[in-house]
């Protein structure tokens, strides 16, 4: 993308900004459903994360909510919201990580915490078949994650745990890909160089891995053994 229609994308988010002051007052226990299985010790101790919510991750859970409030028929959400908070003045980046394909996050960087913004949240732990217990679970997540890593893989360590329950009772059997550890790699915070994509108005997440040095040949020159070594990096 030219620095042009940079600039023009970020206009158009800052005149939205401007035009738009509605806030979006949302308690931390509105997107909790009752269930029947309220009494369940893990049903309530995911009540007890997912109620704790620290004021920095209410404030940008309000600017993310009010934003898709007003721009639902806008393509590639997370794009525009990466630009939104950075507009806001929030170091923000969209993420890719690649299990089972990828799948992109927004991480917030502030002094003392990552933030991950994840508008998708709740369908990455749907079931075709679940138990009455796994679908109080599941009803009491929402649908927009904003939070911490430790608290989110809290919540991924329960929910597989009762989707392995749930598999169980109704007979099936357990995908790989519904395991804590696969579903945690979703979200796992990388080793990573922020560039700027040509075709994209956000800072990506990339993966990186440390070249890897092949050992210099006995004979040929130091340019020739240079450029052999550099052929060995892996960028992503």
């Amino acid at each position: 993308m030219g620095s042009l229609e940079e600039e023009r994308l970020f206009q158009m988010v800052h005149d939205f900004i401007e035009s738009e002051s509605t806030t979006f007052p949302l308690s931390p226990s509105s997107s909790l459903a009752l269930g029947p299985s309220y009494h369940d010790p893990t049903y309530l101790k995911l009540q007890g994360i997912l109620e704790n919510v620290l004021e920095t991750e209410m404030d940008v859970l309000n600017k993310v909510l009010e934003f898709l409030k007003f721009e639902k028929n806008t393509g590639n959400h997370k794009k525009w919201l990466v630009m939104r908070l950075r507009v806001d003045g929030y170091e923000t980046s969209l993420c890719t990580t690649s299990a089972g394909g990828e799948y992109e996050y927004i991480e917030v960087l502030l002094r003392d915490m990552r933030l991950i913004v994840d508008i998708d949240f709740k369908s990455q732990f749907e079931l075709a078949r679940p138990t009455a217990t796994y679908k109080d679970l599941l009803n009491s997540l929402p649908q927009v994650y904003v939070g911490t890593e430790k608290k989110l893989f809290k919540i991924v360590s329960l929910m597989c745990s009762s989707a392995k329950q749930s598999y169980k009772e109704m007979e099936l059997h357990i995908p790989p890909w519904r395991t804590t550890s696969y579903m945690q790699a979703k979200w796992q915070k990388v080793s990573k160089n922020k560039v700027e994509n040509e075709n994209s108005s956000s800072s990506k997440c990339i993966k990186w891995s440390p070249p890897k040095i092949k050992p210099k040949r006995p004979s040929g020159s130091a340019l020739t053994s240079q450029f052999s070594n550099m052929g060995s990096i892996n960028c992503c």
